[in-house]
């Protein structure tokens, strides 16, 4: 008797063009210019990684400490889409504190906060919020390739509108006037920003506040870079100068203030009337952020001040050893930053920054993020993160000092 488990014959069919027979606006993402570089690089023995935008400190004990309790306490189930009500309430008390009164008087309310996996999960929230298919949203530039990539998974098309750039990086509504159109929904502005150190002023602000609603247009404000700078206090916000009816999302994150980057919490800020349809984003795209990390960002909250203080000090010595010691090359332009921790310089001569990012890595040791990443009006600059141990800033400047003597 044959036995009826008997396999099927081998099929020799040739592989199937899987890239084609996916989603092609899904296809058509492009890779990050940074992940390239950060690729080639990654095993180097030796090399100094200066290319993504997170710094060498590792999360604080109080932080993680919080979230153990919260393993040990069970918090291991579900949780509220919008974040634990704890978190929320401990957002509106460090917005108020650091922000003052919210648009239209009074203390900010949990009710405006809805907790995300770190500020990009915020940022495609807030793109899916405001543009789909056929819908335009413009982009000053350079700017992080990550506004690109939400605006392209919810449908729509990034107009790159380019910076004034120069001696310092400056924001001109007259060049976003140029690229509006009837397609147009919002306009993404970073600031304080990656990658160029911009921070816009209050009139700035203003300019596009008014332009905004004059075109009946979203603004999408990520601030997270707001709390490092370097004069004092903090950078301005839209915050300072909205009426409770503008239209504008906010995206933050715990990961830049808190060391935190691998925690994966931030949060998205919107009118509250739009709760419920964010509460379905979230539930369609992660089901809400795990309750012990939730726990940590509480806790950093509330009690992080002093870290920030600490941090911003070092970040600021940091800079100075960096910038003092290209400067003093002659053959590299920049303004010192202000604020984030990054310096975006281009090097006298050499304009195809992909190509300079590659050679960096293989006869300097040291790894940065070519201006090419970034969009227009930027492609002759690198970035550097900074973010490092002072020790460790002084020998990058040194390699880097070197390899420009040759």
């Amino acid at each position: 008797m044959v036995d009826s488990w008997i396999e099927a014959p081998t099929r020799h069919a040739a592989e199937p063009d899987w890239l084609g027979l996916i989603n092609p606006q899904t296809r058509a993402l492009e890779e990050s210019g940074i992940v390239e570089i950060f690729n080639y690089g990654r095993d180097r023995q030796g090399l100094i990684p200066l290319w993504v935008g997170e710094g060498d400190l590792v999360t604080p004990d109080f932080i993680a400490e919080a979230a153990k309790r919260s393993l040990a306490a069970g918090e291991t189930f579900y949780t509220n889409q919008r974040g634990i009500p704890e978190l929320r309430d401990a957002i509106a008390r460090y917005m108020t504190r650091v922000y003052g009164r919210a648009p239209g008087g009074g203390d900010f309310s949990p009710e405006q906060f809805f907790v995300t996996v770190g500020g990009m999960h915020a940022l495609e929230i807030a793109a899916r919020l405001v543009a789909g298919p056929g819908d335009e949203v413009i982009v000053p530039s350079p700017a992080w390739p990550n506004f690109y990539g939400a605006i392209a998974l919810a449908g729509a098309k990034t107009i790159f509108a380019p910076m004034i750039g120069g001696a310092e990086w400056r924001l001109d509504v007259q060049r976003i006037a140029n690229f509006i159109n009837p397609a147009t929904r919002a306009i993404i502005l970073n600031s304080p920003a990656n990658p160029t150190g911009f921070a816009a002023t209050i009139d700035e602000l203003v300019a596009l506040r008014d332009f905004a609603r004059n075109h009946g247009l979203w603004i999408i404000a990520d601030e997270i870079y707001g709390r490092i700078v370097y004069d004092g206090g903090r950078a301005p916000s839209f915050h300072d100068v909205m009426a409770p009816d503008d239209r504008i999302l906010f995206v933050q994150t715990l990961s830049k203030n808190w060391a935190m980057t691998g925690w994966r919490v931030g949060w998205l800020e919107a009118p509250p009337a739009l709760g419920p349809v964010i509460e379905n984003l979230v539930q369609y795209s992660t089901s809400g952020v795990p309750v012990f990390a939730q726990r940590g960002a509480e806790a950093a909250l509330d009690h992080g001040e002093a870290f920030i203080a600490a941090q911003i000090a070092r970040l600021k010595e940091c800079r100075d050893i960096l910038c003092d010691g290209l400067a003093a090359t002659g053959r590299v332009r920049f303004a010192y930053p202000r604020s984030t921790f990054y310096l975006y310089c281009a090097v006298d001569g050499m304009t195809d920054t992909r190509r300079l990012a590659l050679r960096l890595v293989d006869e300097a040791g040291l790894g940065v993020a070519p201006g090419t990443a970034f969009g227009p009006g930027g492609e002759e600059y690198v970035r550097i993160c900074f973010a490092r141990r002072p020790e460790e800033i002084e020998e990058a400047t040194r390699r880097l000092v070197r390899w420009l003597a040759k």
